[in-house]
Order: C-alpha cells, then sequence, then structure tokens
C-alpha cells in the first residue's frame, strides 16, 4: 500500500456564529452555528473534509478541541488508508459503545469517504453507485418559533424558487395555531404542491390521528408526517401506518440498529436518513430490502445529495435555508426545484479560506444584518 494513500495529518477549525433566523421545533431552538470542521489529509497532500454541529452545547476552546480529537479519534486514523476507513464494519462491544466526548463521528464519515473519492478520482455520488445526477428539493423551515410574516416570506421565496414541496413544524401546544400555519402555507404557496409535517415526537399516537383530522377538516392533505410520537414507540408508529392517515416517516433519531428495529416491526412508510456516508448506505440497502422508501433528512450544506442520487427511490432532498454557504468555496446550489451533483472528485465541498482564518465570522454585511 503506498505510503501516500495513507492519513498523515489533520486539521481542526473552531466556527462560530450567528443564525440568520432562529430555527427549531416544538422541543427545540437554537440562535448561533457552533461547528467543527474536520480536514483529514493523506501523504499527497489530499484533503477531506468533515464538520460536526454541536447543536445546543457551546464548543469548547479550539486548543481543546484539537486535544479531544488527539486523544479519541487519531489514533484510529493515523496511518490508515481512507477506503480501509469507509468500508470498515466494526465489532462494537461493552465500553466501546460509546460516543465522542464532542460530535466527530458523522464528520470523520464525510471526510474519510471525502479522501477516499479524490484517490479515486471520482465525485462522491458516482463512486456509491449513482446513475444520475439531480435530485428534487423540498423547502424546510425549522420554524417552529419563527412569527407568521417570517413564515410566509419564507415559504414564499421558497415557492418563488421553485421548490418541489414544502415541511412546516407542528406539534403546537394549541392544535389550532398549527392549522393556522398550513393556512398560511397554502395562501403563499398556491397548495399545489406536496406539504409534510414534522411533530418531532410532540404527540402520542392518539393525537396524532386527532390531529391529521383536524388538518383534512380544514382542508390540508398532508403527504407525510415525520416523527409524530417517540422514536422507539414502534407499536404505536405501526398503529399509525394500519390506519393509512397518512405517509409515516420515521427513523431520524434512530442509529443503525434502531433503524434496523424499525424496518422490522414495519413501523414506517419512509425511513429517514441523514448524514453519515456510511450508516446512510447500510440503510437504505435495509429499506430496499424492506421495501420502504427512503427519505433525506437535513445534511450539513446539502453534502447527503450524494447518498440521495446513489440510493434507489429517494425522491426528495431537504434544504432548510441554513446561513452556512460562506463556510466554503463553492456550495451546492438550488435551481429549478432541483440540485445538482458535482462534478469534481470528493463529496463537492472545500473549507473556505476565510472561514479557515476568521473561525467562521460572517462577512460583514451578515455580520450586521445579523
Amino acid at each position: 500500500m503506498s505510503s501516500s494513500a495513507q492519513i498523515a495529518g489533520y486539521r481542526t477549525t473552531r466556527l462560530q456564529f450567528p443564525r440568520d433566523r432562529t430555527i427549531g421545533d416544538s422541543q427545540v431552538r437554537a440562535d448561533e452555528a457552533q461547528v467543527i470542521a474536520i480536514e483529514l489529509i493523506d501523504g499527497a497532500g489530499n484533503v477531506g473534509l468533515g464538520f460536526a454541529q454541536s447543536l445546543f452545547v457551546p464548543l469548547p476552546e479550539p486548543s481543546e478541541i484539537d486535544r479531544v480529537f488527539a486523544i479519541e479519534a487519531w489514533p484510529g486514523l493515523e496511518g490508515r488508508h481512507p477506503a480501509a476507513l469507509a468500508l470498515a464494519v466494526h465489532r462494537v462491544r461493552g465500553g466501546n459503545v460509546r460516543r465522542m466526548t464532542l460530535p466527530f463521528e458523522e464528520a470523520l464519515q464525510h471526510a474519510t469517504w471525502d479522501l477516499f473519492a479524490k484517490q479515486s478520482g471520482l465525485p462522491l455520488w458516482q463512486m456509491l453507485g449513482a446513475r444520475r445526477d439531480t435530485v428534487p428539493v423540498y423547502a424546510s423551515g425549522l420554524d417552529f418559533h419563527l412569527s407568521d410574516h417570517d413564515f410566509t416570506e419564507l415559504f414564499g421565496k421558497a415557492h418563488e424558487q421553485g421548490f418541489r414541496g414544502y415541511k412546516i413544524k407542528v406539534g403546537h401546544p394549541d392544535l389550532e395555531r398549527d392549522v393556522h400555519r398550513l393556512d398560511l402555507l397554502r395562501q403563499v404557496t398556491g397548495g399545489t404542491r406536496p406539504v409534510m409535517i414534522d411533530a418531532n415526537e410532540a404527540w402520542t399516537a392518539q393525537e396524532t390521528v386527532q390531529a391529521i383530522a383536524a388538518f383534512k377538516r380544514a382542508g390540508h392533505d398532508i403527504y407525510w408526517i415525520e416523527d409524530p410520537i417517540p422514536r422507539e414507540d414502534f407499536d404505536g408508529l405501526r398503529m399509525l401506518r394500519s390506519l393509512g392517515i397518512s405517509r409515516i416517516n420515521a427513523g431520524e433519531y434512530l442509529d443503525l440498529t434502531g433503524k434496523r428495529k424499525l424496518l422490522e416491526a414495519r413501523a414506517c412508510d419512509m425511513l429517514n436518513v441523514h448524514g453519515q456516508v456510511s450508516d446512510v448506505m447500510r440503510a437504505g440497502w435495509l429499506a430496499n430490502e424492506a421495501n420502504v422508501e427512503v427519505t433525506f433528512g437535513n445534511t450539513f450544506l446539502e453534502l447527503g445529495v450524494n447518498m440521495a442520487l446513489a440510493l434507489p427511490g429517494v425522491r426528495w432532498l431537504e434544504y432548510s435555508f441554513q446561513n452556512f454557504d460562506h463556510l466554503v468555496e463553492a456550495p451546492f446550489v438550488m435551481a429549478d426545484g432541483v440540485i445538482h451533483g458535482r462534478d469534481a472528485p470528493g463529496h463537492g465541498l472545500t473549507l473556505s479560506d476565510a472561514a479557515r482564518a476568521n473561525g467562521g465570522a460572517l462577512p460583514g454585511a451578515e455580520r450586521a444584518a445579523a
């Protein structure tokens, strides 16, 4: 094995900046972005990039991030070939079943696969077997805490930009508020494209039935309902699926083992996946075996387009208008309701030199607005 292909170095960069709006759902909210960029470097100078987010807990200082990475992550990376890391199947037992102190896991999958694809000279989506280069996109507002004015502004612009569907947050203690939001969405989008809702586990199974009935009485046909009840209530999810009140989209909060159990319980119509490349592809295989559709939730800077293109039958990628574009040299662009895979080797994103230098500080005009 050529030493030039082995992982020889790394960089960690702490990125912190205000979000351009409060994002959140019926359970949580966030006003600031806390991100770690992880770059893995092989002996030939190729760089694989990944991003780790801390949604609700402030990150430590850069020196502490680097110390934790050096102790917990680097020993398993140094001198390894990225292909061996990307394709490995690990035996997890006992003390090995634990999270790292900082949320490096997904970022390491991004960086490892990015480096593997660059060494192979292929765009990641092609290396994963994709036969198409575009996938439709739906607009997601992360909108629970927005005012009605900001809600209608966001989805009105999404309609103008050609998004193929819309997903809003529900689960308010006052169900009439959810109905009101659906009314506003119909007013600004014309009611001609699919509407999805995400309750983020706010309801019981019976409350879910009552909510969908209320929405239908108000004239709203819901294309899917996402995570209506707690993630491991497989009996409740299976019951809701059997009623046929809407497509049941679940699995966002479950690890790969949990997703397998969800599929075995026949408790969802759609399996929700996110950004971990290896886990997503394995979950996609399991869903295909169970004849269940895969849907893509938020992935950092839409990096998930690579897996969405590669998995058969994926019809959607979620796009949630987060102000992260300044972190990379060239973000993915959505146009005419679809997003394209990149032609360059790797997953398609490169850390901006400015972001690396200034810790992700927003450009002057955006910072003043924030």
